[in-house]
């Protein structure tokens, strides 16, 4: 119940950074951590993110609230689990 979003990711402006990166701009991991960012860090966000996938699957639809939402906007194997 004393779980906190310090225990497990990056502080939130690293990891607003590396989301806006990996998910609007649709950069690589790799490519992510040489701009600066820690390699580790954008590692561990990039396979949270890929580990998640399933989950947004499941949900409906949602509001897009930037220019690239997901669901058409962006594509990911669903069976293939390949990462880049």
């Amino acid at each position: 119940a004393q779980q906190r979003d310090a225990d497990t990711l990056p502080e939130y402006a690293q990891l607003d950074a590396v989301l806006q990166a990996y998910i609007e701009a649709d950069r690589a991991a790799a490519d992510i951590a040489v701009a600066g960012l820690d390699a580790a860090a954008v590692q561990a966000v990039a396979q949270r993110i890929a580990q998640s996938e399933h989950k947004r699957r499941q949900a409906p639809p949602g509001v897009k609230v930037t220019a690239r939402a997901f669901g058409r906007d962006r594509r990911y194997p669903i069976t293939s689990g390949y990462r880049n």
